[in-house]
């Protein structure tokens, strides 16, 4: 309705325009004597004259121009329809209604009076929209080897984004139709290229744009803010009408005058079903800014996002503490490139040594120290179950323990989901390493002790997308465990911005918290995602086989304990988890045990002892 009240507004008010620019090329003609000369046709003729316009401009789609986005595509419409309609009005006033009377150079007027008064409101809004005349007067520059594409958006993105490629004539794009997600430009013109409504789906507006030619061949999408369910339907409309998906990059990514297309391929984090969460970037700034800051496993995807989002922060010194000797480098490497102005130190060093751990923080003198190094590799951790222990619970303590007695102000442990009811060694030992830091913090401290869990992160060094991206590479097919199998899905840049935001939470010692992971993600989804996204079709030019579980892998993960309750925090996307925290002195006594077990080498006693302190741990059969 309100797109039909609105067109039915811009046609009365060029219906009227064209009436009153009638009497008004007469008085520009008459002047006073406009009264006395035309009195046998003056209302006739501004009826006649009106009715022809509005038929006209009907007929012509001027009533289809957004005003918001009035430009000379839209002028050259109105300049088209004024001269038809004065054509036409010629031979009906003299011989439809004899106006001898009339004078023929009133006619040219008229002409003049109906472009002003029609497409002087026009431009009047727009300049007052945008604050300058600069997007209006601008010229389109057509080029022959443009690719036809369509838009999925009808705002100010899809506007520019068309603008930006009709002024250039060597703009490798070229806009043939917009789709209106709420359909409520549908029917309208934007930089006349039509605009489809796409509320009911895409199929209908991709067919309609195909029909009208020439063929689109990219659909693009416009709008920084669409759900990734949007997304997500974007690329099967595309693929259905054999299309490519791709969207286009920040609004300040278009240069003025340049040639480059701001359009990048949608990224695989862009198909997520969770929406991103607002982060208070004041209160991260204070929980960084001027302090020293140490993160442990620095080389690693957490890690390593951790380092560049605290240097960007301003830390008076950040101490990147690695165990791989490339994996430090490079890290370092990047962050001196990327922060000349960053105090920073590279330290090789293994969290398992609590000698060499106690100096290192001796040195660093740190304030906050984030632990993120862990074996984390499933099927590594299963064959591996006394190194995992050494490192994932030895480390945990060595680097808990070696904070409380620095004086380090807050430690923060890095957790996963496989640390909820756990079917891996690997899970076994971060909830192991998720007691004791809760445990220590509740035994009191002058360190504050903090852990965050959350699920999987996309693109994660041995994660399932690096996976996936390399057998696409080699021609797939693409591996999937099982069809049922479901993972939570995060983008490392939220997770760590989650994990800083919980770390600036006024909490108690001690405090798990839980991040907000939206729904879970199929596996055999993300693959056929990313076969689509690569151009191609699932199961027809690229296969999709499934090899069965691996040694300690869940169908579906979980987030919490069934004895844990979730409660909110200040911060949207983060909840605490309260639990019953273990004893501490037994607890203690239990992982020295676990620890000494796993140095002498026994894998067997090391994964007892494992179920024993975590009884919920339940390994399945290897095979």
């Amino acid at each position: 309705m309100a797109r039909i009240a609105r067109s039915h507004i811009t046609a009365l008010h060029d219906t009227v325009m064209a009436g009153l620019s009638f009497v008004l090329a007469l008085y520009l003609r008459l002047g006073e004597r406009m009264f006395t000369q035309t009195g046998d046709y003056l209302w006739e003729g501004t009826f006649a004259f009106a009715a022809i316009a509005a038929i006209v401009f009907l007929r012509a789609g001027v009533y289809r121009g957004v005003w918001r986005y009035a430009s000379l595509p839209d002028l050259y419409a109105l300049a088209r329809a004024a001269t038809w309609t004065v054509l036409l009005f010629l031979p009906v006033i003299f011989l439809v209604f004899r106006a001898e009377a009339y004078p023929r150079s009133a006619l040219i007027i008229n002409w003049f009076t109906l472009m002003a008064l029609t497409g002087g409101p026009r431009l009047i809004y727009r300049v007052v929209k945008d604050g300058s005349l600069a997007h209006v007067l601008e010229r389109g520059a057509a080029n022959a080897t443009a690719v036809p594409v369509v838009l999925l958006g009808a705002d100010d993105e899809s506007e520019q984004f068309a603008r930006a490629m009709a002024r250039n004539r060597e703009a490798p794009y070229r806009v043939v139709a917009m789709i209106d997600p709420s359909g409520r430009r549908a029917g309208q013109h934007i930089r006349g290229v039509d605009v489809f409504d796409g509320s009911a789906g895409l199929d209908a507006p991709l067919a309609r744009a195909r029909a009208k030619g020439p063929r689109p061949q990219r659909l693009i999408l416009t709008s920084e803010s669409a759900r990734p369910d949007q997304v997500a339907d974007a690329l099967k409309a595309a693929e259905r009408h054999g299309l490519t998906l791709a969207r286009v990059g920040r609004l300040t990514d278009f240069a003025e005058g340049g040639n480059a297309a701001p359009v990048r391929p949608v990224a695989i984090e862009d198909l997520l079903g969770r929406p991103q969460t607002a982060i208070d970037r004041a209160s991260l700034a204070r929980l960084v800014a001027g302090r020293r800051i140490l993160v442990t496993g620095a080389g690693g995807t957490i890690g390593g996002e951790l380092c560049r989002q605290i240097a960007a922060l301003g830390p008076a010194h950040l101490t990147l503490l690695e165990l791989s000797e490339v994996a430090l480098y490079e890290i370092e490497l990047e962050l001196r490139r990327d922060f000349p102005a960053l105090s920073c130190r590279a330290m090789l060093r293994d969290v398992r040594d609590r000698r060499r751990l106690d100096r290192a923080l001796a040195q660093e003198q740190p304030d906050l120290v984030f632990h993120a190094a862990a074996l984390k590799h499933v099927p590594l951790a299963e064959a591996n179950p006394n190194e995992t222990v050494l490192t994932n619970v030895a480390g945990t303590m060595n680097v808990a323990d070696a904070c409380q007695a620095a004086g380090v102000a807050t430690m923060v442990l890095i957790s996963t989901d496989k640390a909820v009811n756990p079917s891996s060694v690997m899970g076994a030992t971060k909830r192991v390493a998720e007691l004791y830091v809760q445990a220590l913090g509740r035994a009191g401290s002058a360190t504050r002790f903090a852990t965050v869990r959350f699920g999987n992160v996309l693109g994660s060094t041995g994660s399932v997308v690096p996976l996936f991206q390399k057998q696409l590479a080699a021609g797939g097919p693409l591996t999937v465990t099982h069809p049922e199998m479901t993972r939570w899905m995060m983008t490392v840049r939220e997770a760590v911005e989650l994990v800083l935001q919980a770390s600036a939470l006024d909490s108690a010692s001690g405090d798990l918290f839980v991040l907000d992971m939206g729904k879970p993600v199929r596996i055999e989804d993300l693959a056929r995602q990313m076969i689509r996204l690569a151009g191609m079709v699932p199961g027809e030019d690229v296969a999709i086989v499934f090899t069965g579980m691996r040694p300690g892998e869940k169908m579906h993960e979980e987030l919490v304990y069934d004895d844990e309750t979730l409660a909110p925090t200040a911060r949207e996307g983060i909840n605490v988890a309260v639990g019953r925290p273990a004893a501490f002195d037994d607890l203690r006594q239990r992982l020295a045990e676990l620890a000494e077990q796993a140095a002498d080498g026994d894998a067997g006693e090391s994964v007892a002892q494992l179920a024993r302190i975590v009884p919920e741990f339940v390994r399945p059969p290897a095979g």
